[in-house]
Formats: structure tokens, C-alpha cells, sequence
């Protein structure tokens, strides 16, 4: 990766760390642009330099920590989603569950199906049916988080992969 690029994420990743400290104290609709430049200590340009959306900051810091939560437990597919994953998929979710239920409180579930979405759909140029698969993965699996986000993540992953098992034969 080029340096820029490393500074560049690195810079996201601070505003969308001011973000998330942010919406610990104060709903998510009255945080701005200002307070998160401030907070980063950056200026507000390279906000809008990196982002149009409040909730594609969330986005991107899911994706990242997706990214490197898979690189540290040493998930072999990290994109797209297949049993082989699925573990990895619930064990990341169970890990960060502060985090989803900050973003739900939020109302930023968009946020959380983009980076599903993202994910899963690792090339830009796709068959109508790649992206309808993606598209029905991203749902399916968004439904399912959210229920255990409202269920306070009462099932532990491997209760979850177990019941991912199920719906898979039925």
C-alpha cells in the first residue's frame, strides 16, 4: 500500500474514532462535521475529502475492523460469506457487540448492511447474479445481527453458527 494511502486510512480511521467517541455522549443527528474534524484534529476539508456521510464513516470503520480482526484470528476468506466464515462472521460481531448496538441506537443500520454489502461483494464488475446473491446475503445476514443485537447477543456464535446450520438444511 502506498504511503499516502496508509496516511490517508490512518486519517479515516481517526475521524471515524472521533465518530464513534462522539456518539458515546451525544445523539447521532446533532454530532457535525466541525466536532469530528475537532475531535480527529483535522481540518473539516479532509473530511469532505474522505466521506459524504456520517454513515459511511461507520461503514468504513466496520470494514476496517473487519479487516483487521481477520487478519490477527487469520480468516482465510474474508470476503463474501460461506460457512467457512461463518464463525469468523459471528465471533467478529460478538467481539465489537458495544459497537453494533451503539450503531443501532443510532438508527445507522445502513451503515452495518453497507459493510455487509461491501464485503460480500468483492468485485466491482459482477453477473446480475453475483449481485443478487450479494444483495440477498447482505439482507439475510443484516436480519439475522439485528435480531441478535435486540436479543442483547443472548445466543454465544457458536449457538449462532449451530442455528445458521439449521436454516441452511431447512
Amino acid at each position: 500500500m502506498p504511503a499516502n494511502q496508509k496516511t490517508n486510512d490512518y486519517l479515516k480511521e481517526c475521524m471515524a474514532d472521533a465518530l464513534i467517541s462522539l456518539m458515546k455522549t451525544k445523539p447521532f443527528e446533532k454530532i457535525t462535521i466541525d466536532e469530528i474534524a475537532s475531535a480527529s484534529e483535522v481540518h473539516r476539508t479532509t473530511w469532505f475529502r474522505n466521506f459524504s456521510s456520517k454513515s459511511e464513516m461507520l461503514t468504513f470503520k466496520l470494514m476496517r475492523m473487519w479487516d483487521k480482526w481477520g487478519e490477527t484470528h487469520h480468516v482465510i476468506v474474508k470476503k463474501g460469506f460461506a460457512m467457512e466464515n461463518a464463525q469468523a462472521f459471528y465471533e467478529f460481531n460478538y467481539e465489537i457487540r458495544d459497537f453494533l448496538k451503539l450503531i443501532m441506537e443510532a438508527n445507522q443500520s445502513s451503515a452495518l448492511y453497507e459493510a455487509f454489502y461491501k464485503t460480500i461483494m468483492e468485485k466491482k464488475e459482477a453477473t446480475a447474479a453475483e449481485s443478487y446473491r450479494a444483495r440477498f446475503y447482505s439482507y439475510g445476514l443484516l436480519g439475522i445481527l439485528m435480531e441478535w443485537i435486540n436479543r442483547n447477543f443472548n445466543e454465544d456464535p457458536q449457538k449462532m453458527i449451530a442455528m445458521l446450520s439449521e436454516l441452511q438444511t431447512a
